[in-house]
């Protein structure tokens, strides 16, 4: 490696997927074979909603925490 890189800053360009990221995206990384299984942010999406929708609701009384399940 060199001690000191010189970048041309002429030659760039901007991002082009910048617009389709909005101010509340995050951006995960899938591993290769998750990625696999899942080909878009929708299907990523889908079921990571309905994992979220079965885990139990976490209620606060006072300083100790309980957990309520979702009837249904």
């Amino acid at each position: 490696m060199q001690a000191e890189y010189r970048f041309d800053y002429g030659q760039s360009r901007s991002n082009r997927f910048a617009e389709r990221m909005g101010k509340e995206t995050v951006t995960v990384v899938l591993d290769p074979d998750v990625a696999a299984v899942f080909t878009t942010s929708e299907s990523v999406n889908e079921l990571l909603r309905s994992v979220i929708a079965a885990l139990p609701t976490r209620v606060r009384t006072g300083r100790k925490s309980t957990v309520r399940r979702k009837a249904g």
